[in-house]
């Protein structure tokens, strides 16, 4: 039966830049790597217009097209990449041992090394106006697209330490910030809440929520309500930022790989290393602190290398 069974040597699952790297570096090594794209093929950054941050990018790109060109480089190299969606896996706890995945609840396989890869998504609000308007001035990363916004007025929302750092960095670049916070209250630290408090051109509303985001094509206003009096104010501003969190894409791995209390994965020792013997984790799935393209590149890369490690390692030990 298990002659049947596909075997690879290196399983990629995700297609981001951290999926793609990881896929470049493998090929190269001739891992012969396998990808899975996953629901959302080229990941968070088909959904950005352009990016100005990455290197090798003096007049920008827009996101698609660089995830287009990231897979046909890993292609050239000899990566197949699929379209398909990992449902169930199997991880061995022995090393050298062979891992059991499962593709679209049906598909079986077998990997010598997974490389995950599977990101993790911004939260939003939910509201029709704001998913309307998502990459028309709508954004969840205030450090990607802050820059389109220099000399503008935007609006944020969130209370912990992530939308506080977004805030005062917004407030360097923008003409005024409005910062929407839910509660009466904010979670960020002290520290944070100082700044924010100190930062002359940042202004914040408390137990204030996003009624409607105004704009047909782009972001041109925002309307917000007061949750306690009921009572309603439009403001104009070009660009709305949500700074409320992320989920990591890691249902699957639960019971199996080491989490943190949010879900992000845990690895070890300044490797991609998690806690199974040639499983390795890249990107935002496993980086809560940075959630950059460059960031999840660099680590995509430090998974196949880790991945090239293990095998080399395992086949030196059959060989002794």
């Amino acid at each position: 039966m298990n002659e049947s069974i596909e075997r690879v040597k290196c399983l990629i699952i995700g297609s981001g830049p951290a999926g793609y790297t990881a896929a470049i570096y493998a090929a190269r090594a001739d891992l012969k790597p396998v990808m899975y794209t996953g629901m959302e093929p080229g990941g968070q950054l088909t959904t950005t217009t352009e990016v100005d941050n990455f290197p090798g990018y003096p007049d920008g790109i827009d996101g698609p097209t660089m995830m287009v060109q990231l897979q046909q480089q890993a292609e050239r190299f000899g990566t197949e990449v699929r379209i398909g969606m990992v449902t169930e896996v199997e991880f061995s706890d022995q090393v050298g041992g062979i891992h059991k995945i499962t593709v679209d609840n049906t598909t079986k396989l077998e990997a010598e090394t997974v490389i995950i890869s599977t990101g993790a998504t911004a939260k939003y609000l939910g509201i029709p106006s704001e998913q309307k308007l998502r990459g028309g001035g709508v954004s969840a990363c205030a450090v990607c697209d802050g820059f389109f916004y220099k000399g503008q007025d935007v609006a944020i929302v969130g209370a912990g330490d992530t939308a506080a750092e977004e805030a005062t960095y917004l407030a360097n670049i923008c003409k005024k910030v409005t910062m929407l916070v839910r509660k009466d209250y904010m979670r960020a630290s002290k520290a944070m809440q100082h700044r924010v408090n100190n930062t002359k051109n940042l202004e914040v509303l408390y137990n204030t929520e996003v009624d409607e985001v105004l704009g047909e094509q782009v972001v041109e206003g925002l309307r917000m309500v007061n949750n306690l009096t009921g009572e309603k104010k439009e403001i104009p501003i070009t660009g709305l930022f949500i700074a409320i969190g992320h989920k990591p894409n890691t249902e699957i791995f639960k019971g199996q790989l080491e989490m943190d209390d949010t879900g992000y994965l845990i690895t070890h020792s300044k490797s991609t290393k998690t806690n199974k013997p040639g499983v390795f984790a890249s990107g935002d799935v496993q980086d809560k602190e940075y959630r950059q393209a460059v960031t999840a590149a660099g680590t995509g890369c430090m998974a196949a290398l880790d991945a090239e490690r293990y095998l080399a390692t395992i086949e030196t030990e059959v060989t002794a």
